[in-house]
């Protein structure tokens, strides 16, 4: 299969570039920038990542490209563009100030294979610290901004080099798209082959394949991952697959009978098992956010274990794996940094061989391959939720009386955000389509839910604070909850979501009047970085 390969140099959206290239129809790979490979035969472009670096520092990341230029097109974005301006005759300088932020373009050259249909002040964004002031041989400035001179530079040949100083991966360059189509489709001549329909088609025969006869286990979690992964490998395999369901006392309101619900309607065998005694009781007292994670991940680990051996036959464990968690796993100099988040305790014994057949997926390809299959949209679009669940959404010790209140403070706010509709256009129409989530855009604008604009929400019950309030008159002390809301592309960094303000305070209003126990809402309005999303 064709593809494009993009060298990371480090860039926080690097990902990004990858989901742009995919959504092109159009296989890529993400490799560390020291990692090409020695085969290429399936490789129809290269794109060089932005990085934190500058190209002349002491610390810079090098890349020997003479076995890729000539032979394939190249595209740099940012550091990539820097870097080959460094290493082709060109110079690269400190820009003084920081250039960051949206630009318009001044000057755009049309005949350009890169530039074509663009129009003449299109908006980019900027992101770095130093500029190119010098040009590689052989090229030609092909894009400006007022201010900086060498927005966009191009190096003609029968496998042509580009480079840009902005960023066209994200939505603030509002021809973004059409720039890296131009690349990868124009330039690069992808087919683009690659789809949710194909992905399907090809992935069900090869599970096939792999597995034959065998008996699978999948542990589900009621999230998009491993709920497509779990119809992908029913319609494979149909009834070799057991997929076992735990329920550990810490799911959001009536989650674990609702998602048995869907997982029964979609034909799935699922095993669910109410372990929430066994966690919580293990649970009582412990207040440090480590230690109830470790808690509850060893806990978790052994209520699976004693049902998956109860199911001799099995040959196969399924995972949810996605591309994104696998290139988390490793940094750009190809060390781990964290441990695969969906392989925690697995015995040896249990002798099962591993079976991920999302593991070359984004996030947003993993719900199209759901719509693909006709899963349910509330499965789908469902935001992702922690593994420890309301356990890391509880300041303190946990209890069943502080999940009941958090459990009922919770689902007031997320049933407000998926029914309190808004129109959106512009930057934010665009997130919502790009996600996937089916929208009818008229007159440039699509009708949504609140809850399709957000990355990621929930409420947090500070049960460790106490505030005074009035209720009938009479004084009351009880807990504070807070809201979060998030918008992320990837949760690598995240931004507040701009609620607004009727709905919070509609929502704050019904919370405070049903929830037992809860007397103030806040809004928490942190940024990732500095913060992280969830609390714990």
């Amino acid at each position: 299969m064709q593809k494009i390969i993009i060298l990371d140099f480090g860039s926080q959206t690097t990902q990004l570039i990858g989901r742009r290239v995919r959504e092109l129809d159009t296989f890529c790979e993400i490799l560390p920038y020291n990692k090409y490979p020695e085969d290429d035969s399936d490789v129809i472009g290269v794109i060089l990542s932005g990085s934190p670096l500058s190209v002349y520092a002491d610390d810079a990341f090098h890349v020997d490209l003479s076995k890729i230029r000539g032979r394939l097109p190249i595209l740099g974005i940012c550091y990539g563009a820097q870097y080959m301006s460094h290493i082709y005759g060109g110079k690269v300088e400190s820009a003084g100030t920081r250039e960051y932020g949206r630009q318009n373009l001044q000057f755009v050259d049309t005949e350009c294979p890169l530039f074509y249909g663009f129009d003449q002040h299109s908006q980019v964004w900027m992101s770095h610290g130093d500029s190119i002031t010098r040009i590689p041989e052989g090229a030609h400035v092909v894009a400006s901004t007022e201010t900086v001179q060498n927005a966009a530079y191009y190096i003609p040949g029968e496998m042509p080099i580009f480079g840009t100083q902005f960023h066209p991966e994200v939505f603030h360059s509002l021809q973004g798209t059409l720039l890296l189509k131009n690349f990868v489709v124009g330039v690069c001549g992808s087919k683009q082959e690659w789809s949710a329909d194909a992905f399907v088609e090809s992935t069900v025969k090869e599970l096939r394949e792999q597995i034959g006869k065998d008996r699978v286990i999948l542990g589900l979690s009621g999230g998009v991952d491993s709920s497509v992964v779990a119809v992908l490998l029913n319609k494979a395999i149909g009834e070799q697959l057991t997929c076992i369901f735990v329920d550990h006392g810490m799911l959001r309101k009536n989650e674990f009978q609702d998602v048995m619900r869907d997982y029964e309607c979609l034909g799935l065998h699922v095993i669910g098992v109410d372990a929430s005694e066994k966690f919580l009781g293990d649970l009582a007292g412990v207040k440090e956010p480590e230690k109830k994670r470790k808690i509850i991940g060893r806990d978790f680990v052994e209520v699976f274990n004693a049902e998956a051996k109860k199911i001799t036959d099995a040959k196969w464990l399924a995972q949810g794996t996605i591309y994104p968690d696998r290139i988390e796993s490793l940094n750009i100099t190809g060390k781990v940094i964290k441990s695969h988040h969906n392989v925690g305790g697995l015995p040896e014994e249990m002798h099962l061989q591993l079976c991920e057949p999302l593991k070359w997926l984004f996030k947003d390809e993993v719900r199209r391959v759901g719509r693909s299959m006709g899963m349910p949209e509330h499965l789908i679009t469902r935001h992702p939720f922690p593994g420890p669940g309301l356990a890391v959404r509880i300041l303190g010790d946990i209890t069943r009386e502080k999940v009941r209140v958090l459990q009922d403070a919770d689902d007031i706010y997320i049933r407000g955000l998926r029914e309190y509709k808004v129109r959106l256009s512009g930057e934010e129409a665009r997130a919502v389509l790009a996600a996937g989530v089916p929208a009818d855009m008229q007159n440039g604008e699509i009708e949504g839910s609140l809850y399709d604009q957000i990355w990621q929400a929930g409420a947090i019950l500070l049960s460790e604070v106490r505030s005074v309030g009035v209720m009938g008159d009479e004084r009351t002390y009880e807990n504070p909850v807070a809201l979060r809301a998030v918008t992320s592309s990837d949760a690598m960094t995240a931004d507040w979501a701009h609620l607004p303000y009727d709905f919070m305070a509609k929502v704050s209003n019904e919370i405070i009047n049903k929830v037992k126990g809860v007397n103030r809402v806040c809004y928490d309005i942190s940024s990732k970085p500095p913060a992280t999303i969830e609390w714990e």
